[in-house]
């Protein structure tokens, strides 16, 4: 049976769930799709607990804690949710004395839905993390002392923790997990960091009070264990010696390698390995279409929550003219949007 929708956003991650809110106000209903079992995306899946800081007014927020806020902001308006499913097919159609297209999208699940819109909001696309080179079947080891991401800090409370890499989510959690953990250091090719500043002198500060064991220039060599990781040997980059030391939980960072998936197979223009857009309206080269958050690009584009909330509201102004031509966007402050008061039960 099929669905007619307004706006079908693929991705429930944070930009995915800011469009509901958006097309909400709008009086506009979507539909999400998922090929996660949860809402919230990379933030849910990944990295729960890892800490946000650049959402303005929010000091600080987990990545779980800023789902579950976002969640609470949409509670008021109508949405459907379709998770562990992904699109299959898209096929532009053209109904009678229509003059806007709109878009026929069949999913794994052969769900059927007819939309005006298409939002990409599926962050960087299916992803997976980055393996540690050298190493040969690491993932032997995962839940057994080997980790891709932090889900749980508890896992890491009085132990011997290593943590490898350069970028910002291995400075954040050497950061947070210093305090907890029996000893923990941090593994890097060069003593040189991708990530904030901030973040780096943090760690910097953690190292010179002999809380953070920074070792530099240094990669993995080998893992040693049965059945459970019991130690590692680490390789110097400039002297080749090889070290041994205790270890118990290992948890590398490298990023992840992504990919666009059936989105390939929608002829839209890319970018950078990333799908092209128009900033005026953040559509794409396919009328309908438009792309949000990370998965997009156009110059100046930075890889932030933040933007990508304000790609969306942009974006979903243009849905709005698509859905109702000819007709002005009934644009207004939320602090004087008496309807959506009500629904939050704050209206006079």
């Amino acid at each position: 049976m099929k669905q007619e929708i307004d706006i079908l956003v693929v991705g429930a991650g944070p930009v995915g769930l800011f469009t509901v809110f958006e097309a909400g106000l709008l009086g506009m209903k979507c539909h999400l799709i998922d090929n996660l079992d949860k809402v919230g995306g990379q933030c849910a899946e990944l990295y729960p607990e890892k800490p946000i800081y650049d959402i303005p007014g929010v000091p600080f927020q987990t990545a779980q804690e800023h789902v579950d806020a976002l969640i609470e902001q949409i509670k008021p308006f109508e949405y459907g949710v379709s998770l562990s499913e992904r699109v299959e097919s898209i096929k532009e159609i053209q109904a009678n004395g229509d003059e806007i297209n709109s878009w026929e999208v069949i999913t794994s699940e052969g769900n059927e839905f007819i939309t005006k819109n298409i939002f990409i909001a599926a962050g960087a696309g299916s992803f997976e993390p980055r393996r540690p080179p050298n190493i040969e079947e690491p993932d032997q080891y995962i839940d057994q002392g080997v980790s891709y991401s932090v889900t749980s800090i508890d896992k890491f409370k009085n132990k011997n923790v290593f943590v490898f890499g350069g970028g910002d989510s291995a400075l954040d959690w050497t950061v947070e997990l210093a305090p907890i953990a029996k000893s923990l250091s941090l593994v890097h090719r060069r003593d040189a960091f991708r990530g904030a500043q901030h973040t780096e002198a943090l760690m910097r500060e953690l190292v010179l009070k002999g809380d953070v064991n920074l070792m530099t220039p240094y990669q993995i060599n080998s893992i040693i264990g049965n059945e459970q990781v019991e130690a590692i040997e680490l390789k110097n980059f400039d002297t080749k010696e090889i070290i041994q030391k205790e270890a118990d939980e290992l948890i590398f960072l490298f990023g992840l390698n992504k990919k666009l998936g059936p989105i390939l197979d929608w002829e839209l223009e890319l970018a950078n390995k990333k799908i092209a857009v128009n900033t005026e309206n953040f559509q794409t080269n396919k009328s309908g279409i438009f792309a949000v958050g990370d998965i997009n690009d156009y110059p100046g584009k930075l890889d932030l929550i933040l933007c990508g909330f304000h790609e969306t509201t942009l974006a979903v102004q243009e849905a709005f003219r698509r859905i109702n031509p000819g007709e002005r966007v009934p644009f207004g402050y939320t602090t004087s949007n008496t309807k959506l008061q009500r629904k939050l039960g704050v209206a006079d």
